[in-house]
């Protein structure tokens, strides 16, 4: 394992620690438990920043920028290529059983392979300057509120809006540009006037023909994607574009954890080095308010409903890890996040697995949304006493063309110590990936079941999950939902 590298000076530790706070959110995603995670947030942080030094000191004094990616996503592909390297090394049993498919495929391919076949996203981020670069991906894929991007960056609040409008035109102008430079057959090369015309404005409508090109023609597709800045998918595109494999669900936690840090109030950004000691006791002052905040809450649910089960906090059966779960950071670490540590106190573990299985993906979840996969083990029923009213919220968040991503939030009037929700599918979707539920799937039923940390659910609450699937020709909305077994009313 190598040594991690030394920060060369405040700044550079205050940016070490922002940096892997996301390093080890992707690896957490990449990897089949929190140890596998910390150690591939290691080895790939030191292989990011060997190589962005590298690069630097190649190109100080020439006078041009390097044509690389910003810190961030830099990193993160570091933390793909380290997980390819183990897969070659004889460690693919420690990364998840998705992710080893996916490094066997033609996609994983793609981005070692010729330049101009790459991502377009990939491509067309790598060629924008430095701080543009920057801007981007911390607005749209970190999730960050632009206050906090401006002092990031030292850009003018006032005008970063600005900004940031005017470098999602250069985006989409150096992805045109990439898009006309790729190899193209006769049907590509003919519609990319076309798909330049259709996606500038914001109310012409998608001919046909070329509809039905873009869901045959993946290269097109993502083109579009980054091409079409209205609608909100320049996030997924980028994010899918230049991560590649859980990219999507990356960005997804990445949103879940800044509404996290501001809904409570913490500051985006802590300047200057770590200090270990007060990291320690914000870790532990963290932790008993969330066990206290935790209790209160079962004692609630107890007194509303008698039979509540509380033994929900005790580690998994099998799984040889605390209830909590979270990925701990390698303590040899010179800077730590404290933010990350925060966070990462209520997440619980991923389940070890051993082999690559397309249906079957354990994850842990935390503020930042990660879901898991059962593999279709049947799942008991929950012990819930009475029958709960609920009302359900189905909505589709975004759509390409062999894929999409839903959200579904139930209401329920009646206090629950445990949730087992079902649907089904009318067009034959399937789900790839859920996070803040288990699930398994049997023909169209599908089947959602609750975390540790959000089995309880107070009277006239809601509980909410997000989940990726596939679909072709039809994507009808899910219908039948139930909750523990009975009907709920579409909201």
């Amino acid at each position: 394992m190598p040594d991690l590298p030394t920060p060369q000076d405040a700044a550079e530790a205050a940016l070490f620690s922002e940096c892997w706070d996301a390093v080890l959110s992707y690896a957490d995603l990449c990897t089949a438990g929190s140890a596998a995670a910390t150690d591939l947030a290691t080895e790939a942080f030191s292989l990011g920043m060997r190589e962005a030094r590298e690069a630097e000191a190649a190109v100080r004094g020439a006078g041009r920028r390097p044509a690389r990616l910003p810190r961030i996503p830099l990193l993160l592909t570091a933390v793909r290529t380290t997980a390819a390297d183990w897969e070659v090394q004889g460690l693919g049993h420690r990364l998840d059983p998705d992710l080893r498919l996916w490094l066997h495929s033609d996609k994983a391919a793609r981005y070692t392979g010729p330049p101009l076949q790459r991502p377009i996203a990939l491509r067309g981020l790598r060629d924008l300057q430095a701080a543009d670069a920057e801007l981007l991906w911390l607005a749209e894929v970190e999730a960050l509120p632009l206050p906090v991007v401006a002092r990031r960056l030292s850009l003018d609040p006032a005008t970063v809006g600005e900004e940031l409008a005017q470098v999602r035109v250069l985006f989409r102008d150096r992805s045109n540009r990439n898009h006309l430079d790729s190899p193209m057959d006769g049907p590509c090369r003919s519609y990319a006037r076309l798909l330049d015309a259709v996606t500038r404005s914001t109310s012409s409508e998608t001919p046909d023909d070329l509809s039905r090109h873009l869901a045959r023609c993946q290269q097109c597709a993502e083109a579009a994607a980054c091409l079409r800045l209205h609608g909100g998918g320049l996030p997924a595109a980028l994010a899918g574009g230049v991560i590649g494999w859980g990219g999507l669900a990356y960005l997804e936690r990445r949103r879940r954890a800044a509404e996290v840090r501001l809904g409570v109030g913490r500051p985006a950004l802590e300047s200057g080095p770590p200090n270990p000691g007060g990291h320690k006791a914000k870790v532990v002052r963290n932790g008993l308010l969330v066990a206290a905040v935790l209790v209160s809450l079962l004692a609630l649910a107890v007194s509303m409903m008698p039979g509540g089960d509380m033994g929900h906090d005790t580690a998994k059966p099998g799984t040889g890890t605390p209830a909590d779960g979270q990925p701990v950071a390698n303590p040899t670490f010179p800077v730590p996040s404290a933010t990350s540590r925060a966070q990462g106190s209520a997440e619980p573990a991923k389940t070890p697995t051993t082999g690559p299985s397309p249906s079957s993906s354990a994850k842990k979840s935390d503020p930042e949304p990660q879901g898991t996969n059962s593999g279709g083990v049947p799942e008991p029923e929950p012990s819930e006493s009475a029958a709960p009213s609920c009302e359900v919220e189905y909505s589709l968040v975004n759509q390409w063309p062999d894929g999409f991503q839903a959200a579904v939030t139930v209401t329920t009037t009646e206090a629950l110590s445990d949730w087992r929700l079902t649907w089904s599918f009318k067009d034959g979707q399937r789900v790839t990936q859920m996070w803040d539920a288990n699930y398994s799937q049997s023909g169209a039923k599908v089947t959602a079941t609750a975390n540790d940390y959000n089995r309880s659910v107070p009277e006239n609450g809601s509980l909410a999950i997000g989940f990726i699937a596939s679909w072709q020709g039809k994507n009808a909305p899910a219908y039948d939902f139930s909750l523990n077994g009975h009907a709920c009313v579409k909201s």
